[in-house]
């Protein structure tokens, strides 16, 4: 909609340029400016805001981006509660204590993009910079979808690179030299490690969850620990998934679930309660692995490895992708791309072995 300039003489005989628009709806809007210049490059701007369809009435981002963040939070359905618990800390660690006084329209993309070089210079890692980042992107995602801003300021943001820590494996000897010094919770590791469960869905299997004649478990829970509390949810990818048991886990499971109720953990802590990881790694884990010359390795290191040995038995990337309950198979070779090179150099052998058979039944035909 075209606007309108004026002139105008204030109360100290001054001349002001008064710009006038009326958005959409028919509402008038104006400001006052001391060169005229100005005044049309405002009209112009809130103009094409209007043919675009990006124009936000001005007190609609009056609120702060504190009030903002606490609705955005109030939105979040479905997450998982340790996905949630990590949204409200980066909140209240890295972008309220920056943000929480501003408005909304007055964040803008070069403050942000300062903010997450002053945190990467400030010692925080790569990852929990982009995840700040991440959260106040949310936040504002909804406030641009609500009408409060035209844009999102966070947007096109340069982030730090993350180098991903590449993947440690162990043999079959050493995850079970490693379960020889676990004690009673050698049934832990191996589980974790020819399976490829999380921690989280190893602590929440129930005793109904495993078919001892078909040879299968189902993962369809996890325990998560959030600000000391363990809460149950779904998995980490809200798929329920069929493993395959290996034989050297039935009948150590099958203790295990002897005597308890369908639906009783099958794993839990020495005082019968649920494994936290925390208490797991330092009570029982780190001391293991290093008495088995393992030193920093990690529970999730398990996992790692039941994709190795997979590979290792023959397995292929969608075989993979499904047991360890991955969202697709890209991100599979993504973790594990170095585990099927050596897998097309066995494809390339057979080839080139088929191809030879074939030239040697031409030859003697």
């Amino acid at each position: 909609m075209a606007g309108s300039i004026s002139t105008i003489v204030v109360s100290d005989g001054a001349k002001r340029y008064r710009a006038r628009f009326r958005d959409a709806g028919g509402r008038q809007h104006e400001k006052r400016f001391r060169r005229k210049v100005d005044a049309q490059q405002w009209l112009d701007e809130q103009t094409s805001a209007l043919v675009t369809q990006t124009w936000t009435a001005p007190e609609r981002g009056r609120v702060t981006v504190a009030l903002w963040a606490d609705q955005w939070v109030g939105a979040q359905t479905g997450l998982r509660p340790s996905t949630l618990y990590r949204y409200r800390s980066l909140l209240r660690a890295q972008i309220l204590p920056r943000w929480g006084s501003h408005r909304l329209a007055d964040v803008s993309h070069a403050d942000v993009a300062t903010w997450v070089a002053q945190m990467a210079a400030g010692g925080l890692a790569p990852a929990s910079v982009r995840q700040a980042h991440r959260v106040l992107a949310l936040v504002l995602t909804l406030a641009v979808r609500d009408g409060r801003i035209p844009r999102n300021p966070a947007e096109g943001v340069p982030l730090p690179r993350v180098r991903r820590a590449e993947p440690r494996f162990l043999t079959r000897e050493q995850v079970e030299r490693l379960a020889e010094e676990s004690g009673d919770y050698a049934d832990v590791v191996r589980l974790l490690a020819y399976t490829g469960l999380r921690f989280g869905e190893m602590a929440a299997l129930r005793v109904r969850r495993i078919d001892f004649l078909r040879r299968r478990l189902v993962v369809a829970e996890s325990a998560t620990e959030v600000g000391g509390v363990v809460e149950f949810g779904g998995p980490k990818t809200h798929q329920h998934r069929t493993v395959p048991i290996p034989a050297v886990l039935l009948e150590p499971l099958s203790r295990r679930c002897a005597g308890k109720r369908a639906d009783d953990l099958v794993l839990t802590s020495p005082e019968g309660g649920v494994l936290r990881s925390g208490n797991f790694r330092r009570r029982f884990f780190d001391p293991a692995a290093t008495a088995a010359g393992l030193e920093d390795l990690t529970p999730h290191d398990l996992r790692h490895t039941a994709a190795s040995l997979l590979v290792a038995s023959g397995a292929n990337v969608k075989a993979v992708q499904r047991m360890l309950g991955h969202a697709s198979a890209a991100m599979t070779l993504d973790v594990y791309s170095g585990l099927f090179d050596d897998d097309l150099g066995a494809l390339a052998d057979r080839m080139d072995a088929a191809h030879e058979a074939s030239v040697t039944r031409r030859n003697g035909a």
